[in-house]
C-alpha cells in the first residue's frame, strides 16, 4: 500500500482532539458484509479507495484504545497518531480469508506502534528492551493494586501471573518510580541556593570544548600576523626579531651589535621600528 495514499492530513489529530474525535463519529462503522467486501476489493483488486474506507471505519477505535495509554504522561494526539499508523499497516496485511474481524487482528498493530512510541519517548534511558522486560513494562502498572511499593508477596505474586522473575519485577518497578533529570537544570525552589542537577556535583575539570576551540582559533590567528609582518620586514630586521624574541635563546643587543658593525643604540632603534611595522600590519588585518 502507498502511504502517501493511505495518510490523510485532514484527519490527523492535532491539539483540538474534540474536533478530531467529532469527524470520525461522521464515519460509519462497517458492518461484517461491508468490511469483508472492502477487504475483497483491495486484496484482489488494489482498490486503494477500499483500504481508505477500511482505515476511516476503525479510526475511532484507535482513538479508543489510545486512551487506555494516556498515564504514561505522553500527548494524546501523539498516541493516537502512532496507532493510525499501526491500522494502516494492519490493513495492509489484512486477509480477509482468515475469517475474523479486522479490529481483532488490527489490535495488535495498533498496540505495537503504540508500545513503540511509548518506550522510545517515556524515558531518555531505555526501561525495557527484551520482549520479557516489554510485557512487564506495560502489564506491571496495572497489576499493582495501590501505589505504593509491591511487599514480597505481591511480587511474587506478579511475577508468576507474568511468567517472569521476582528480580525483575523489582527492577522494573524501580524504573517506573525513577523520573528523568535534566542535567543542569536549575533549583526546584527560591529556597534552594543551588540545584540538586547533576552538572553541579559531577562537574569535570577537562577544558571546555568551546573553550579550547576559541583558544585554538586565536593562536591560529596570533601565528597567521606573526608570519605575515615577519615577511614585510628587510632581512635584517627580520633576524633581529627572530633573534631576539623568537629564539630559545635570546641574543642581546651588544651581541648584535658587534655583528652587525653598529652600536647597541642602533640595533634597538632598527628592533623598535620593526616591531611597530608589524604592529600596524596586525592593526590592519583586525580593521
Amino acid at each position: 500500500m502507498n502511504a502517501q495514499v493511505m495518510k490523510m492530513p485532514s484527519l490527523s489529530p492535532g491539539l483540538d482532539m474534540e474536533s478530531y474525535l467529532r469527524i470520525l463519529g461522521q464515519f460509519p462503522i462497517l458492518s461484517a458484509g461491508e468490511e469483508h467486501e472492502l477487504a475483497i476489493k483491495f486484496t484482489e483488486e488494489g482498490d486503494l479507495d477500499a483500504a481508505r474506507k477500511l482505515v476511516l471505519g476503525h479510526l475511532r477505535f484507535v482513538a479508543y484504545l489510545a486512551r487506555s495509554y494516556k498515564g504514561y504522561g505522553l500527548p494524546y494526539e501523539d498516541l493516537v497518531q502512532e496507532g493510525n499508523v499501526g491500522l494502516m499497516k494492519a490493513v495492509k496485511r489484512f486477509d480477509p480469508s482468515f475469517g475474523v474481524r479486522l479490529i481483532s487482528f488490527a489490535a495488535h498493530w495498533i498496540k505495537a506502534e503504540i508500545h513503540e512510541y511509548i518506550l522510545k519517548n517515556w524515558r531518555i534511558v531505555k526501561v525495557a528492551t527484551t520482549k520479557a522486560q516489554r510485557k512487564l513494562f506495560f502489564n506491571l502498572r496495572s497489576a499493582k493494586k495501590t501505589f505504593n511499593w509491591l511487599d514480597p508477596q505481591e511480587t511474587r505474586a506478579i511475577a508468576n501471573d507474568l511468567g517472569v522473575s521476582s528480580e525483575e519485577v523489582s527492577r522494573m518497578e524501580g524504573r517506573l518510580s525513577a523520573s528523568d533529570l535534566a542535567f543542569d537544570g536549575a533549583a526546584e525552589s527560591e529556597e534552594e541556593e543551588e540545584s540538586s542537577a547533576p552538572s553541579y556535583y559531577l562537574a569535570s575539570d577537562a577544558p571546555n570544548p568551546a573553550d579550547l576551540c576559541e583558544s585554538s582559533d586565536v593562536k591560529r590567528r596570533h601565528a597567521e600576523q606573526l608570519s605575515n609582518g615577519l615577511a614585510t620586514l628587510d632581512d635584517r630586521g627580520r633576524d633581529i626579531i627572530q633573534r631576539r624574541w623568537l629564539s630559545d635563546r635570546k641574543a642581546t643587543l651588544h651581541e648584535l651589535a658587534d655583528e652587525y658593525g653598529v652600536s647597541a643604540e642602533r640595533i634597538r632603534q632598527l628592533e623598535f621600528a620593526a616591531i611597530n611595522k608589524m604592529r600596524t600590519l596586525v592593526a590592519q588585518e583586525d580593521i
